[in-house]
């Protein structure tokens, strides 16, 4: 009888750290002590805390170990396993109220946890519980009821509405109301073939929302189209994924073949007469592929490029039939839609903006990973509870969501609640969901420049204000980067964004200037002192970085100029009083900005500024 389970991340961020090599320890020790009839080990997908992985939790403690290493598995099990005495040390537990039982022992729970507590976890609620790669394991966690439900319940149209009450908006850019994209599609159900798709190439730097998912809990995806599929009348489906993500797309694939063997997937489903078969297409790493025209023409084997809207895919899609696309995260909300009703769902959020939403947490962070929280919640709790706030005591300086397509939010409205329509109103979008956080080091012309680099990279080319719009604003953010920038430049960067946004024909173009226009709003002396004081205050930018020697602190030992790598650096004529040898000095003509001379000084008498 299984008294225990180890449940061990399988995601990339844990599996980049050795998480196989502790799980491979875990087996081979449990059955050392003879434990394989009490004890069994899970792999799962992501937990969520990224930071602390390797991760490990023992069931049904629910016990979170973290930063484990394969020399820690033999002292787990015999202590925790074989004893029932948890590894304290190993234990993470910031912010839970610590337990003990009846004989002293040591207990955290996970739910307890400042980064876990205040966290509703819809669309992750099987990551990092199940095995993803056993369809009895989701079965078990209420798996394919849903699409039971609405096969055997409820009309397409029925379904439809239940979508549309719920309010759940598409969750991989702009926010459409999902119901209302299926109601577009959903006529002529029998006579014209349609297909339903999901976008798993989630292309913004710093996302991998879907990509847990896919990893985590492929099943539900999976039982999501399937119901949609039931929903709008299609027969086929396809999931468009990366192929950078091979752990997501060989368990999407499992999951797939699973439910087919099921009889979930395929011809007469539950006996109703419904069929629906799924199937991938691997996708080469375009961010214009996650415009869902540019998808859909990617799948037919083409040039991944836009087309004109109207007509809209609803009309006129994949292989110019009716097609629906959703993203991951927003399918992965439907099982739990369908089954508990879209009452339930509309309860949480806002008025506008229903449910939960999925973050990847990265940048200056102390808590990196995915978090799962109610729409309304302000950026300050993701930041500061959730996140754990801003490592070595640097402040907070701003807040960018939406990627490459959003915008940057300041520290001065640090509480403002995160929903669709609040993010928009000050000059950002929700995007898929990543939330990149940035400290005072960061300089936001950089920062700007960065995100409009990736864009022009990535623009397909195929329409002039994108293509060569995106380009000129890159070129007049590195002159102003560079030294060279004039005041007006800084109307020239506002005219230009303001045309790519109006003109071009997707939307990679239309969202590209986001990030130097709400930098341009929250920052505009930011830009002052590059162009003014050819000065970069956070002293990012190398161009305008200049470092000085203080005579009086230099007591000319040599090391910095032993260390520069361009030989700019010399002896003058002066001796500080207390020193016996000249300080050095910087010339500042040859100086390559590389900041060896500062990294080399023990006696910090160098400074950058």
């Amino acid at each position: 009888m299984i008294r225990a389970q180890v449940l061990c991340c399988g995601g990339t961020g844990c599996s980049s750290s050795g998480s196989a090599k502790i799980q491979a320890a875990f087996q081979s020790e449990i059955e050392k002590q003879g434990l394989t009839e009490e004890v069994k080990v899970v792999q799962t997908g992501c937990f969520g805390l990224c930071a602390l992985g390797p991760v490990v939790i023992i069931y049904p403690d629910g016990t979170f170990y973290s930063k484990i290493k394969p020399e820690n598995v033999p002292e787990i099990v015999s202590e925790h396993l074989l004893k029932g005495r948890p590894v304290e040390r190993l234990v993470y537990k910031e912010g839970a109220e610590v337990k003990a039982d009846e004989n002293g022992e040591i207990h955290v729970s996970l739910s307890d946890t400042t980064f876990y507590k205040s966290q509703q976890r819809i669309a992750l609620r099987n990551c990092g519980v199940i095995n993803p790669e056993s369809i009895d394991e989701y079965i078990a966690m209420d798996g394919y009821r849903a699409l039971g439900k609405a096969l055997t319940e409820m009309t397409p149209d029925q379904v439809i509405e239940t979508v549309l009450a719920s309010g759940l908006r598409g969750r991989g850019g702009a926010g459409f109301p999902t119901g209302m994209k299926w109601k577009f599609a959903s006529g002529n159900r029998g006579n014209v073939q349609k297909y339903v798709c999901c976008n798993a190439d989630e292309g913004d730097p710093g996302a991998f929302m879907d990509r847990s998912v896919l990893e985590g809990d492929p099943h539900a995806v999976v039982e999501a189209m399937a119901i949609a599929g039931y929903a709008i009348g299609a027969d086929q489906g396809y999931v468009y994924v990366r192929a950078e993500y091979p752990i997501a797309v060989k368990r999407l694939q499992i999951a797939i073949d699973q439910a087919k063997e099921y009889g979930l997937l395929g011809k007469n489903i539950f006996g109703t007469g419904f069929n629906f078969d799924l199937g991938i297409r691997l996708g080469a790493g375009a961010f214009v592929c996650g415009e869902e025209t540019a998808l859909m023409t990617s799948i037919e084997g083409k040039r991944g490029e836009p087309r004109p809207r109207p007509p809209f895919p609803a009309i006129k899609g994949l292989f110019e039939s009716p097609t629906i696309l959703n993203n991951v995260e927003t399918y992965a909300n439907i099982p739990q839609i369908i089954l508990k009703g879209a009452e339930w769902f509309s309860s949480i959020g806002t008025e506008k903006s229903k449910g939960t939403k999925v973050f990847a947490l990265g940048g200056k962070i102390k808590n990196t990973g995915l978090v799962e929280v109610p729409m309304g919640t302000t950026l300050r709790h993701i930041i500061e509870e959730i996140g754990g706030g801003i490592p070595n005591g640097k402040k907070f300086k701003a807040a960018q969501t939406g990627g490459p397509s959003g915008g940057c939010i300041p520290a001065s409205l640090i509480d403002t609640q995160i929903d669709y329509d609040n993010l928009l109103a000050i000059g950002s979008m929700m995007g898929s969901g990543g939330l990149i956080v940035m400290d005072e080091d960061n300089c936001m012309v950089d920062i700007a420049r960065f995100f409009l680099d990736f864009t022009v990279d990535e623009s397909c080319g195929k329409c002039t204000p994108c293509r060569v719009g995106t380009r000129r604003l890159l070129e007049i953010l590195d002159k102003i980067i560079s030294g060279n920038g004039e005041m007006e430049d800084l109307d020239r960067l506002e005219e230009l964004s303001n045309y790519i946004k109006s003109a071009s024909l997707c939307g990679l173009g239309q969202t590209a200037p986001n990030p130097v226009l709400s930098t341009l709003r929250y920052f505009r002396d930011e830009y002052i002192a590059h162009i003014v004081d050819k000065k970069c205050p956070a002293g990012v930018c190398k161009k305008l970085i200049r470092y000085e020697i203080d005579p009086e602190k230099c007591i000319g030992c040599g090391m910095c100029a032993k260390n520069c790598p361009a030989s700019t650096i010399v002896r003058t004529d002066y001796t500080a009083p207390g020193h016996k040898l000249a300080s050095m000095k910087i010339e500042q003509a040859n100086c390559v900005k590389c900041g060896a001379c500062m990294n080399n000084c023990k006696f910090h008498a160098i400074t950058k500024g």
